[in-house]
């Protein structure tokens, strides 16, 4: 699908466009979070006053400044410091552990870090500055007394806007480099695409270093229009977020699809504000119910295309017999759906999705032979500078031009909309001094919940538990990439050419699933119901009471679940953060049982009892 060029303002970044906004409207809200309010005029002399610290430094075009900021707006400060100084942002999550920081700061090559004064700590020691900021976004330490601001050359559309590193599948992240202008034309397809005003107000759910975040910020920012950020809490709780969406009038959300799902199947008050839903992350398997009072687009997009590279709505349909098509391609996009040859197929014929145009990414930072591995010349194209991404997704064309996203042609997965590489999974598993050999999968322990399980091999003087290769695997990957499962084996079943054969590994059971040899039972009927709960839920046979929910594998999803499953057992409200204040059964316990004496405490003698008889066995 060859796209005719769409042109857009020419501008040099998106910090010129922000700027613009806060002088015409610098008193105009900005950005809001829970305890805060930030005016363009703000923003605009808080990322100044930092990208002047940082021109202080040596950051201008090319030099790319680490930014590890909790998901606030001070964020956005950082971020849009770094651009008005003329580098690229790369965005480094907190909560990661502190050698995956380490690799970062050092693979990206980072003169200087922004950091939050509160989280310091987690910035790994390193041949950088580090600058912080307040949580009202000052530079902590500026002005420095007898510097003054040298005088640079800003960034041009063709220089480094941010660096965001996947999953990677040689054991190590890479590092995405993208450029202002794939930024840009991002920027001006979604103002065209969904009508964005000044008058609109966009939701923040996504995490910094989750390319998403891009796109939830910069185009109602270069628009005028205010972006607000959602509670920890409501991201995690689909009620809490409806409920929040509404409350702030959001008019357009940006909302990963595995939640999105979620907030599909709930009612929605009919005066909400929200006009648009975007989905995205992972593949959408239902459609929109009849009567919702917004439009959902459903948008697909490696990291690699700048956040969107195809996107269309999605309407009601009562046919169950294919997915929700991933749209079209957007502007000054090109889409190819290619055999193994190279050669277009015909529609409705699957092949590898290949991606061309402005959001193509330069490449992998100090990556070349994997960037000229996974970004081909375009042989469709008359310029020679052309290239194509090789996605890895396999698709096609349906009659009326719209993609269907069919699956990978390698080993990539996705879990909760984030992207793995078992690769690398494995890779620290490998590391481990008691592991001779192993692999990680993806196995569908239910329909829509797939879950990360790793097979390992132990040496024979090893003695694995469950806790000590977890805690192993959290001090060298996020904790989204540690399995939920480990498995001992023997030896791992190989195909005809020495492979793993990834369909001949086990299902998980009691039998060769890895745990701690100290194993807390339930001591006593509430404890027993409790476990029982979490023991369906989590599709496990045993879970001992001392055991955390999320180390077992639970998310923010299946911990909304597991607060409907307590309150219909218990006839209790649990707010969801109570899940992850009290993660263990016995705490959950615990907490049960206050509630449910809070609540015996306001009942009469008969519904007392009736309480008793409805909660004493598991339900």
């Amino acid at each position: 699908m060859n796209i005719a060029p769409t042109p857009f303002p020419k501008v040099e970044t998106v910090a010129d466009l922000v700027a613009f906004q806060a002088a015409v409207r610098p008193d105009a809200i900005a950005l809001t979070s829970t305890n805060r309010v930030w005016t363009y005029r703000e923003l605009h002399e808080r990322a100044s006053a930092l990208a002047d610290m940082l021109r202080i430094l040596g950051v201008g075009p090319e030099v790319v400044v680490g930014l590890c900021m909790p998901r606030l707006p001070t964020m956005v400060v950082g971020a849009l410091g770094i651009l008005k100084a003329g580098g690229a942002y790369l965005p480094l999550d907190p909560a990661y552990p502190a050698a995956r920081l380490a690799f970062m700061l050092e693979d990206g090559q980072v003169p200087a870090v922004v950091a939050g004064e509160l989280i310091q700590e987690r910035v790994p020691r390193g041949v950088y500055h580090t600058v912080l900021l307040d949580d009202f976004g000052r530079v902590a330490d500026f002005p420095p007394r007898g510097q003054s601001v040298p005088v640079m050359g800003g960034a041009t559309p063709k220089n480094l806007a941010y660096v965001i590193y996947t999953s990677g599948s040689t054991g190590q992240p890479k590092g995405v480099e993208i450029i202002h202008e794939s930024l840009l034309n991002l920027v001006h397809w979604h103002q065209q695409a969904f009508g964005v005003k000044s008058a609109d107000r966009a939701s923040q759910v996504a995490n910094v270093c989750f390319d998403a975040a891009v796109w939830e910020i910069w185009p109602y920012l270069a628009s005028g229009a205010s972006v607000h950020f959602a509670e920890d809490e409501a991201v995690s709780d689909p009620q809490l977020l409806r409920d929040w969406l509404a409350a702030q009038r959001i008019t357009t959300a940006f909302i990963p699809t595995p939640l999105a799902e979620y907030l599909l199947a709930l009612q929605w008050p009919s005066e909400t504000a929200l006009r648009t839903m975007l989905i995205g992350a992972d593949t959408l398997h239902v459609y929109p119910p009849v009567g919702l009072p917004f439009l959902l687009v459903n948008n697909y997009g490696p990291t690699e295309c700048t956040v969107v590279a195809t996107s269309g709505a999605v309407h009601p349909n009562s046919s169950t017999d294919h997915l929700p098509p991933i749209g079209r391609a957007i502007a000054n996009t090109e889409v190819y759906i290619l055999n193994e040859a190279g050669n277009q197929v015909p529609e409705e014929t699957i092949g590898e999705l290949h991606i061309g145009g402005i959001g193509v990414a330069r490449g992998y930072r100090n990556r070349p032979e994997l960037t000229a591995q996974k970004f081909i010349p375009n042989p469709f194209s008359v310029r020679p500078d052309e290239r194509l991404f090789k996605t890895g997704d396999l698709a096609r064309f349906l009659p009326d031009g719209q993609i269907a996203f069919v699956g990978r042609s390698d080993e990539q997965v996705k879990i909760r909309g984030l992207r793995i590489e078992p690769n690398e999974v494995t890779a620290a598993l490998d590391a481990h001094p008691g592991i001779r050999q192993s692999v990680a999968v993806a196995r569908e322990v239910a329909p829509r919940d797939t879950r990360l399980i790793g097979y390992v091999v132990p040496l024979p003087e090893s003695h694995l538990t469950l806790s000590e290769l977890r805690d192993f695997l959290r001090a060298r990957l996020p904790d989204y990439m540690v399995p939920a499962t480990f498995v001992s084996l023997e030896k791992l079943p190989l195909t005809p050419n020495g492979k793993v054969d990834p369909l001949s590994l086990p299902a998980p059971d009691k039998s060769n699933t890895l745990l701690d040899e100290a194993r807390a039972a339930p001591r006593t009927e509430m404890e027993k119901t409790v476990a029982g709960i979490l023991e369906r839920l989590l599709n496990l046979e045993h879970v001992s009471v001392e055991e955390n929910f999320f180390s077992l594998g639970g998310h923010s999803l299946l911990g909304a679940q597991l607060v409907a499953r307590l309150r219909d057992t218990f006839g209790i409200e649990m707010p969801l953060r109570v899940i992850f204040e009290a993660p263990s059964v016995a705490e959950l316990s615990a907490e049960v049982g206050r509630l449910l004496l809070a609540k015996v405490q306001r009942m009469s003698d008969e519904e007392v009892e009736h309480l008793l008889d409805a909660t004493v066995q598991p339900s």
